[in-house]
């Protein structure tokens, strides 16, 4: 989607990806290799005006030896700290961000430890690795004795690898705020945020993204959200594309996790926005002018996971967008996207529900 962005603006593109028939083979050259193999690393720098990553996994001593070679952004600091669970949760908290009571667990003390700070309900997810609701484990438990042998036991079942203890959080909706930042051009590194996004999951992976968010009519938690991502991207010297998520409570926002990328939750954009999350992604790391956010009216996104529809069903849907990835058929794995635009969010109820008709979910 970022080639298919790009394209029209004159950029020419170089993928490494492990799989030679993966989807972006269609918008460039494919260099199907291992993310640290060395002699793939220098095909893909030679030549290369600027280096990006659109997932979070690539090991972050690639994304040093790239920068080392090559202007990479969003830079290999902020891919580091998305990496580690607790590097990011500490720099939420130390740049004044909400985030819930969380702690480490990478030994039998830790755990018993973690257990006892945080208490329960909580959730126990690995501290590297893992998305879609991978490597996590949910702790329903209270009481201090249940709490431990319940997080000893989800440790042991997470193969002892190290991991984070976050606390529940009781939240009443869940929401996403994008912003792109540019390079610095005479002083200043402006800012593009998208309206805020209300995310609803199913099994741990995206299901739905609406924009506006239908659970601030007022605004103030788009306002929140804005003021938390600027001091994040500023404090990071950001430029790009990023995403927090965050959970809505009734004391506010808190902090989930942030993605150092372009996002699930925004993929709305290419249909729905002035300027779609790709193409804001392309400007900022070539240093030229950001797009306009705004939203077209209101925007649907939902994820087709495992199954792909009939396209002739969908397009009958007044204001439906198909965006099928080529990618194989496999339980929980994301094929492709469904936008749906309309005058305002009322519009949008009818053809959702036709939509949920035409879909199967797993």
């Amino acid at each position: 989607m970022l080639g298919l962005a790009g394209i029209p603006l004159g950029f020419q593109f170089r993928f490494l990806e492990p799989s030679a028939g993966c989807p972006a083979a269609i918008a460039g050259e494919v260099i199907p290799t291992d993310y640290d193999d060395l002699d793939g690393l220098a095909r893909l720098v030679d030549g290369l005006a600027v280096a990006t990553y659109e997932f979070e996994n690539v090991p972050a001593a690639t994304a040093d030896w790239i920068a080392q070679r090559c202007d990479l952004a969003p830079s290999a600091r902020a891919l580091a700290i998305a990496q580690d669970r607790i590097a990011e949760k500490c720099a939420f908290r130390d740049l004044g961000i909400p985030v819930q009571p969380f702690a480490a667990v990478s030994t039998d003390a830790e755990a018993v430890h973690a257990a006892r700070t945080v208490g329960g309900p909580c959730v126990l997810k690995t501290r590297r690795l893992g998305y879609d609701g991978k490597g996590q484990c949910v702790i329903r438990e209270t009481g201090d004795a249940a709490v431990v042998e319940a997080v000893t036991r989800g440790w042991n079942s997470l193969g002892r690898v190290a991991c984070i203890l976050e606390a529940f959080v009781p939240f009443t909706a869940e929401v996403s705020m994008i912003a792109a930042r540019g390079k610095r051009v005479h002083h200043a590194n402006p800012i593009a945020f998208y309206p805020l996004i209300q995310n609803v999951h199913r099994e741990g992976i995206l299901f739905r993204s609406v924009a506006p968010a239908p659970c601030d009519p007022l605004g103030e938690l788009a306002c929140a959200a804005q003021g938390h991502v600027q001091r994040l991207m500023e404090s990071l010297d950001y430029v790009g594309v990023i995403a927090v998520e965050f959970f809505v409570t009734d004391a506010g926002l808190v902090a989930n996790e942030m993605a150092p990328r372009v996002h699930n939750s925004g993929h709305w954009t290419i249909d729905g926005a002035a300027t779609s999350q790709f193409e804001n992604h392309l400007r900022a790391i070539s240093g030229m002018p950001l797009g306009p956010t705004g939203v077209r009216g209101a925007c649907a996104m939902t994820n087709l996971v495992g199954t792909a529809p009939v396209t002739a069903e969908i397009l009958a849907i007044q204001g439906a967008r198909l965006h099928l990835y080529g990618k194989g058929v496999r339980p929980g794995r994301k094929l492709g996207h469904i936008t749906l635009c309309a005058e305002d969010p009322a519009a949008l109820a009818r053809p959702l529900d036709r939509l949920d008709a035409c879909l199967k979910w797993g």
